[in-house]
């Protein structure tokens, strides 16, 4: 009998000192550890996002690289076809208005032309004053023929007066766009 209260004894030391040491194991190891896990987990799930966000940049950055050529030859077109060169500008604008003026039966009265260059702005502009006058609906289609013409061409500053007999007289500035 007492040897086995003895075996009992040291088998419930034993046990005693088994459940010490898991609860020392669980408080020393595993909590810290768990918590760290959850820590990189998080930093882990952020550096994936960041990843695939960059791949997704990276992609749409290809996209946008393979038009670009593209979009480089349509805007050498659209200069070419609708923006003069500035040399070419004040014979290619006194030819618009002088042809318009004839189309739409009215007289010119006076253009005058001054170049606004902006250093920031990707083109020039030549500054147009123009004056005509005729019938009010040769005026109107003077104005609009401007304004829809084939070439890069900004209206502004109406003003109209009355001419001599049945005519109305139109000061209008415009500006030309131009390559600089």
């Amino acid at each position: 009998m007492s040897r086995r209260k003895t075996l009992v004894r040291i088998v419930e030391v034993l046990a005693i000192a088994l459940v010490v040491l898991d609860l020392t194991v669980y408080f020393a190891l595993v909590r810290p550890l768990r918590s760290l896990r959850v820590t990189e987990e998080v930093r882990y799930k952020a550096a994936r996002d960041r990843v695939r966000e960059g791949q997704a940049r990276v992609a749409l950055l290809e996209k946008f690289k393979e038009a670009v050529p593209e979009s480089e030859t349509q805007l050498g077109e659209f200069l070419k076809n609708y923006v003069p060169e500035r040399r070419q500008g004040f014979s290619r604008a006194a030819r618009l208005v002088r042809e318009l003026s004839e189309k739409s039966k009215v007289h010119l009265t006076s253009v005058s032309y001054h170049l606004v260059s902006n250093g920031d702005d990707p083109l020039a502009r030549l500054g147009l004053e123009v004056e005509v006058d005729g019938p009010f609906p040769g005026v109107m289609s003077f104005a609009h023929a401007l304004e829809t013409s084939g070439e890069l061409v900004s209206l502004g500053d109406f003003s109209f007066e009355p001419g001599e007999g049945r005519t109305i007289a139109l000061r209008m500035g415009a500006a030309l766009y131009l390559q600089p």
